[in-house]
């Protein structure tokens, strides 16, 4: 009986260890223009994989192929904020959230990975 689970052994341990994860943006589709600039954004990231290290993520915001850090959100679980520059001639820029952690592996030291969102927009109107 064991035999014929064997050959299938590689693939339910790798099951176990997906690197994917669901974001959800936080922040509305357009903000206010405001004289500094910045434009705060916001994300949770959920996932099920079980080997994933929560206390070794990093979470940025990429805009205009810029990393740019956020912070967790004080008592609040699974949740990261930053500021966002836009240019003071733009109406609109496009930025994804990028989150670096580390993951348990069988028998070997932890190992890096990353998940990155899709593109969203943020409109700045002017008031």
């Amino acid at each position: 009986m064991l035999k014929k689970f064997l050959p299938l052994l590689p693939v339910l341990v790798l099951a176990g260890c997906t690197t994917t994860g669901t974001f959800t943006r936080l922040t509305p589709n357009q903000q206010p223009r405001n004289p500094d600039n910045q434009y705060a954004v916001e994300a949770s990231f959920d996932s099920q994989q079980q080997s994933l290290r929560w206390d070794s993520i990093q979470a940025y915001v990429l805009v205009n192929g810029q990393a740019i850090p956020m912070r967790p959100v004080p008592l609040v679980k699974d949740r990261w904020e930053g500021l966002v520059p836009v240019p003071p001639d733009a109406t609109a820029i496009n930025y994804r959230f990028k989150f670096d952690y580390l993951y348990n592996s069988f028998a070997s030291a932890p190992k890096p990975t990353s998940v990155t969102s899709k593109i969203y927009t943020l409109k700045v109107v002017d008031q």
